[in-house]
Formats: structure tokens, sequence, C-alpha cells
């Protein structure tokens, strides 16, 4: 079957300059006689005015009328006035005239009327036997026989197919099978001869169907007539190349034979890939780009060979080839840029397939690297689509080039006194514990310096999946979280104090508390009042506070009880930042109780637990010297 193919193939291009160059003739002086879609004889032209197709037309409509008589066709010839005419003897209907050129060379006028009346008669005469009812009867009996044997051979076709698919799989699936390439080549050639098979099968029963009813022949005839147009349509010359003209029946077919092509040099270059490429031992992806550059260049010089064969000189497309030249310069400088950057990527290997990478804000694994472009996914899953241009002009990181190792920094701040052998022992017991951290190189604590509020280390571990190392830095944060608290070690946050210097506030304070409770001494620029919100109490709103709510020391006494007493405000035992506070209440707890309690605004429950702080009856866990509408930790002295 494929030397069958490659002398069909030799035919065709043999036979491909002359065709090219000799378009098809189509003598336009005769004209056919058609019965029933069946071509009787061809007649020629009657004069200069009266030519062959109107002749032609003119006796296909008096056959036509003449085929439908119940009466047997009878045809005879006379002459007359040195006209010989052929006619039906029992309608007298004039079905035509010979004329001198309608004369085959040879015979006279009167010989070839005398044939053409047996042919006319004969066709009549079938014509008038198939449209008898018996005879549709018959037509429909065999056409029902034909077609029921034709779906059987289909079927048989079918049931074939598998049978030979099964029997090429156990001779060529194998991988061991030298002929193991062969098998995509040869169930495809097996495809295509048994669909050529049942094509052929179909063809010809419709042939034969179409042919026992005159009316569905003659639907085949026009049909047929109008592709023998458009053929001749495609087949006038549309384009001048060279010194030949060129029609579009002939591109498509050069077109037909580039499409062959490429599959033929496909399975040349699939091949040398299996056979020559794949015995080197050489990367796939090189072994990939090597066969893609071999498939390029042959399609390049087969185009060039096919061209020649074709009959067009290839050098009059040295213009359109220097205006392509151009416009790859300009228009696809990208794409070719692109082209050679992969490769360059290709052979020098930077990155490859499974490869963990970060290009500039993209960071995720290498899925494919193609011609132009090359595939990312992020660890959102997400395809990226990366221009190979991106990986040579810019900085890539290569988490897994050569070696999948990498190391992880996570910074850690501990608060001042705290003891750094015991920061060690928590981080390094946090780092072993996790699965995906090496043990070698074994993990490092490093002591980085003194920052304004901790003591800074860096825990340096590494890991051999780069893919995974955001993860990793995750689970270590909780671990080292919990090895800290385990071992007592507070973290520490920065904290800010507001401080407001006036005067005559310090003046107005010592003048309200001077008869309630003995007055701390402060100097200047101590901290005399604040507000969470960090907005400053003037002298005016403090003494709107103060009017009119003084308080007695036994106000201040039964405030107190109900503080302690009353459960509403929550004293217990509280952890904050691995630290341990019994017997403690909230700041800003407080200032909502006061707020409900007294009627009071949130600044004047501010001022009064400040007061409290002054008296001593209660003091901050933290030593701060101010009471905070916050989350900052108070107890009850005596406690």
């Amino acid at each position: 079957m494929v030397l069958l193919g490659g002398l069909t193939l030799l035919l065709t291009l043999i036979s491909v300059p002359s065709l090219a160059q000799s378009p098809l003739v189509n003598d336009n002086n005769k004209a056919p006689v058609v019965l029933d879609g069946r071509v009787l004889f061809e007649i020629g032209n009657f004069g200069n005015n009266y030519t062959a197709a109107k002749r032609a037309d003119s006796i296909n409509k008096a056959l036509a009328e003449e085929v439908r008589s119940p009466k047997l066709a009878d045809i005879e010839v006379i002459q007359e006035n040195d006209l010989i005419l052929i006619r039906a003897r029992l309608s007298q209907r004039h079905l035509l005239t010979v004329t001198e050129g309608d004369v085959i060379q040879g015979p006279s006028r009167l010989s070839q009327a005398n044939v053409w009346r047996d042919t006319l008669e004969a066709a009549l005469r079938q014509g008038q036997l198939e449209r008898t009812p018996r005879y549709y009867r018959q037509a429909l009996i065999f056409t029902f026989v034909v077609v029921v044997s034709a779906i059987a051979v289909h079927l048989s076709l079918r049931f074939l197919r598998e049978w030979l698919i099964r029997r090429l799989t156990f001779w060529l699936g194998e991988a061991s099978s030298p002929l193991h390439a062969w098998e995509p080549s040869a169930k495809l050639l097996l495809y295509l001869a048994l669909l050529g098979v049942k094509i052929g099968l179909w063809t010809a029963i419709a042939f034969y169907v179409t042919d026992l009813f005159p009316q569905i022949r003659r639907w085949r005839y026009q049909l047929f007539h109008f592709l023998s147009q458009l053929f001749n349509f495609l087949n006038s010359p549309v384009i001048n190349l060279g010194n030949s003209d060129y029609s579009a029946l002939q591109l498509l077919f050069l077109l037909g034979l580039t499409v062959g092509l490429w599959f033929a040099v496909s399975s040349v270059t699939r091949l040398f890939k299996s056979y020559v490429l794949g015995r080197t031992g050489a990367d796939l992806r090189v072994q990939e780009v090597v066969a893609v550059l071999m498939q390029y260049i042959l399609t390049f010089l087969g185009l060039i060979v096919l061209l020649q064969i074709w009959g067009l000189d290839v050098g009059s497309l040295a213009i359109l080839a220097s205006v392509l030249g151009v416009g790859i310069g300009f228009g696809v400088q990208n794409i070719a840029n692109n082209f050679i950057s992969g490769l360059i990527i290709t052979f020098e290997r930077p990155i490859q397939v499974g490869d963990f990478v970060k290009v500039n804000d993209l960071m995720g694994t290498v899925e494919r690297i193609g011609a132009r472009s090359t595939e990312i996914c992020t660890l959102d899953q997400v395809t990226i689509i990366v221009p190979n241009s991106r990986f040579l002009e810019t900085e890539v990181i290569n988490w897994t080039h050569s070696n999948p190792i990498s190391r992880l920094k996570i910074p850690v701040g501990v608060a001042y006194g705290s003891n750094v052998e015991k920061v060690q022992m928590a981080l390094l017991e946090a780092a072993n514990s996790h699965p995906e951290v090496l043990l070698q190189p074994q993990p490092q604590v490093w002591f980085q310096g003194f920052g304004e509020s901790a003591l800074n280390f860096d825990l340096l571990v590494w890991t051999g999946d780069p893919k995974k190392q955001f993860k990793v830095k995750s689970d270590l944060n909780y671990r080292i979280e919990a090895s800290l608290r385990r071992y007592e070690i507070e973290v520490p946050f920065p904290q800010r104090d507001l401080r407001v210097r006036s005067p005559k506030l310090e003046e107005l304070l010592t003048s309200l508390l001077k008869d309630k409770a003995p007055i701390v001494s402060q100097k200047e620029g101590d901290v005399l009042n604040t507000v969470e919100s960090g907005e400053l109490v003037s002298d005016e709103s403090l003494n709107r506070m103060m009017a009119g709510k003084e308080l007695t020391e036994s106000d201040i006494d039964v405030l107190v009880k109900d503080m302690r007493e009353t459960g509403e405000i929550q004293i217990k035992d509280r952890i904050y930042h691995l630290h341990h506070y019994p017997e403690c209440f909230i700041g800003a707890e407080a200032v909502e109780w006061l707020v409900q309690r007294q009627s009071c605004s949130r600044q004047e429950a501010i001022h009064l637990g400040q007061i409290l702080m002054d008296r001593g009856i209660i003091y901050s866990v933290l030593d701060e010297p101010l009471f905070r509408d916050g989350y900052s930790f108070y107890r009850f002295s005596g406690i």
C-alpha cells in the first residue's frame, strides 16, 4: 500500500509540469444530446447563428416530450430539399436535422442519420420502459437488496478493522519490537485504506441506484454538468508567475502537495528521532529541538524542489523573499527574539521543566518550554505564559538549578533580659521537630544584634523542596511561638507613650487633689494625663469634667468595694506575651464600668482611675504611671 502511494505520488509529480503549462481544452463547437441523463451523441453548429448548444437544447426538449408518449417509439429518416431530417413516425414530431457539421469524418449525412435513428429509437424505448409501474417495482426491489448488501459489507469491514487493529497491536505494540515506531503509521494507513474501501463501496451503490431511475439519473447528470463547469472555471488562468499562467485548480493542487510534503517530512522526522536521536542518549528536550529544526529545514528544501518541479522559477520570488525579510526584521522582531531565546534556553538549560523559579514578580514551577514562550504554574495554580526572552534579559532565581537544597531565614526578636542560650535551644528545638527541615546541613541560630526593643536572632534552616518553603516558614513560626512559650521567653512589642507638658494642667490637678489624698510630687515633664485616643485634655475641659463631681472618702470606699465584689469587672489571672499576670483586671473594662456606674464620660472615668492609682488603691502590673483606657492590666493593692 505504501509502495502504491509512492508510485502514485511519483507519477503525479512527473505529470505536473505538463498539467501546469497546458490548460484543459474545452471544445465549444460540440454539444451533447441527452435523454434521461444519458448522453446519446454530440452535434455541431448549424451556420453562424445557430450554435450547437441551442440545437442540443431544442433536441433534448423534443426527446423529453417524445419519451412520455404512450405509444412505442418509431423513428424514421426522411430527405426534404437536400435536408436530412429525423422525426417520430407516429407523432410526426421533428427531432433534429443532420448537417455537415454533425457528420463524423468518413460516412455521409444519410449514413450518420441512420446511425442516430437507431440510437434515438433504442433510447426512447428504454425510457418508455423505465416509466412503467412494473419497472419501478423491480427497481425498488433491486435497490433494497443492494443497500442491504452494502450495509452488511460495511459492518463486515468494521469487524475486519477491529481484528486488524488487534493484530497490529500484537505485532507492533511491544516496545522491544524493531517496528514499534511504525505502529501509529500502520494504524493510520489501515484506517485510510478501509475508509477508501467504504467510500468506494457507497459511491458504487449510489451510481447503481441513481442509474435505475430516470429522474434521479437526470439530476445526477445535472450535478456532474455543474461540476464540469466549475472545473472549467477553476482551470482558467488566474495568476501569472514568470512566463506561465496558473489556474486556481493548479494552485489548490500545489497546496495539497505542500500539505502532503509537510506530513511526509513529519513522518521522516519522527523516524529520525526514534531510530537515530533516541540512541544517542541526549536529553529529550535537545532531541525535540533537533527534530523540529530538521523538520523546518526539510520542509523548506522540499518546497524549493516542489516549486522547481511545478515549473516556477524560484528566482522570481527574490523580491517577495526580500519583503518578507524586512517584515521579519521589523514586524515580527519580538517573535524571532523569543524563538532564538528558546533555542538558547534549550541548549544552555538555565531552566528545565519542573524547576521552581522566580522571574521578576512571578514565582512558580516550569511546566513547559516552547519555541516562543514558557508556561509557569504559580503557587496559586494559575498558568502564566512568559516570553522566552524574559529569561535571558532579566535576573532569574532558580531554586532547583543543579541542587534543589535551599536555605530559609526566619527572623525572631525576643525581649531584653531573655536568656540567649534558652532562646537558641528553643529555636533549634522548633527547627529540628519539623519533618521538612534537613538534618544536614544542621539548623543554625545567629545572634544578629540589639534592636530598639528586642534582641534579634535569625533561624537558618535548609529544605530539599523549594516549592514548600512558604509552608515550611509558616509551620516553623507556629512551632517557634509554642517553643518560646514553653521556655517562658517573651516576644516584645513596640510601645509608645503620649506625654503632655502643661504647667496649668499640673496646677489644676494639684488644687483638685490637695484635700483628697497626698499628692505625689511630679517634676516638670512627667506624664500628668493621657487619653487612649491620643487627644489632650485641656484646662477648660478638665474644669467642666470635675465640676459637681467631688468624691468623698466614703464614696471612694463604696466605689472600690463595688469594683471588687460585684463581679461586673472581671478580676482573674491573665496571660499576655508568654507572661502570667494573676488577679488583675483590664483598664478598658474598668472605664466602661465607671461610665455606666457614675454616669460620666470616658475622660472622667479615666480621671477617676488615675485618682485610684495616685492614692495607691490600684497599680499597674506593667508599672505604667498612667491609667489607660485600653488593654492594660491593673491590680488592687494588697492582692
